[in-house]
């Protein structure tokens, strides 16, 4: 018989739904920290990219680099039957 580890028919607990991995966490950390120490220089880069490409594409660096330090949140659309719009009935029932 071999000394492996018996499966138990379950898995363990893992990393809970939504919480980052290591990788993850230290990449945003480390993004973090360069944007903290270059907060002036950033500022130079925008204005150089601005100067030579147009304000869009500043903006545009800037809101794909600020992506990785404060993650995207997800959209989410409510519609009613078949995509169309909602409904919303309110009824009024009177005491007694």
């Amino acid at each position: 018989m071999g000394g492996g580890f018996k499966n138990l028919g379950k898995a363990g607990p893992g990393r809970p739904k939504g919480l980052p991995n290591k990788t993850t966490v230290a990449a945003r950390e480390a993004i973090a920290r360069f944007v903290d120490g270059n907060a002036d220089r950033l500022q130079g880069w925008l204005d150089e990219i601005a100067a030579d490409q147009g304000p869009a594409a500043a903006f545009k660096c800037f809101a794909d680099l600020l992506e990785y330090h404060v993650p995207k949140l997800a959209r989410t659309e409510l519609t009613g039957a078949d995509g169309g719009p909602q409904e919303l009935k309110i009824t009024w029932q009177q005491e007694k």
